[in-house]
């Protein structure tokens, strides 16, 4: 990749790696900022669920990309990679380094290797697949398993922004979103990245991930689900219906009690994991290192340095 374009590093992994804290530590020891690359930390309000840096956390280093739309406005892939190139260039431009950190695969691939445009958005279609998926819910994700098993492997049946996605580009192109996208093959990039994986155990991160449930829910997760729901949010906002949202909500409008939606959270949060780590393990470009913020940082710090002039 040209030397002339931006030298970004990017630290990756699962869920409840501890990606936050060696983040601020990598920052402050190499004169870095933050570009947060979490789908669900954009979304003002939704705080403790989304594990979002404290507001001292954002102190102990710049962070962009947090708390940018409402829980009800759209936000994919396509507005990440352009508000991401937008604050890289302002990062770059106060000769300061760029961080990006999150577990989002599919937005770290985008920043890297470009992005598949598609066709253009059809509201009409889209109103119509997403009244078919309230009349049924889990028709788009079956629908999709026969069209495009390929793309159906890697959408959570859940995900219903991806699901529809998927679905309109088929409609309007004939062809699987899958196949578009590898003929892309995420070769077009504006940055250089270098992207860093932390290695912990998965033992080590189900624990993690049970532990990190429970705080949430202590620290005042419930709450935050019934603020959403009294602003007027709805629970079937993909927003809302992404980890942790879903599960709390289901509480908060009786339909299951606290113990079995803290169960139940802590259960798709390990398989969402395990996809997390099956995507980034599968990506031959990711570093894999131990979170240890000296060792990151050093990792980071020569690849930055090799950019220079």
């Amino acid at each position: 990749m040209s030397a002339s374009l931006p030298r970004v590093v990017a630290l990756v992994g699962p869920t409840a790696t501890g990606k936050t804290a060696l983040a601020i530590a990598v920052a402050r020891a190499c004169n870095a900022e933050i570009v947060n690359a979490d789908s669900r930390q954009v979304f003002r309000g939704l705080d403790i669920g989304s594990a979002k840096p404290s507001r001292a956390e954002q102190a102990a280093a710049p962070h962009h990309l947090i708390d940018v739309v409402d829980p009800d406005e759209p936000f994919d892939a396509a507005e990440f990679h352009r508000l991401a190139l937008r604050a890289i260039d302002a990062i770059s431009a106060r000769g300061r380094r760029v961080l990006v950190v999150g577990g989002t695969g599919l937005y770290v691939k985008v920043l890297r290797g470009g992005l598949f445009a598609g066709p253009k958005r059809d509201p009409a279609l889209r109103a119509r697949l997403e009244a078919e998926e309230d009349a049924d819910p889990g028709i788009l994700y079956q629908r999709l398993r026969g069209l495009d098993p390929e793309a159906a492997a890697r959408i959570h049946r859940n995900d219903r922004v991806r699901l529809v996605r998927a679905l309109e580009v088929q409609t309007l192109t004939g062809r699987p979103i899958s196949e578009l996208q590898r003929e892309h093959a995420f070769a077009r990039g504006a940055v250089d990245m270098k992207t860093i994986g932390l290695e912990i155990p998965r033992a080590e991160i189900y624990r993690r991930i049970d532990a990190r449930c429970a705080e949430m829910i202590a620290a005042g997760l419930v709450d935050e689900v019934q603020r959403l729901f009294a602003a007027g949010y709805s629970a079937d906002l993909s927003a809302l219906s992404s980890l942790g949202y879903r599960e709390i909500g289901a509480f908060v409008r009786g339909l299951c009690s606290l113990e079995q939606a803290q169960a139940d959270m802590a259960r798709a949060t390990r398989q969402f994991a395990k996809r997390q780590l099956t995507w980034f393990r599968n990506d031959p470009d990711v570093e894999w290192l131990p979170p240890d913020a000296a060792e990151v940082s050093a990792a980071a710090a020569t690849w930055w340095g090799a950019g220079r002039g």
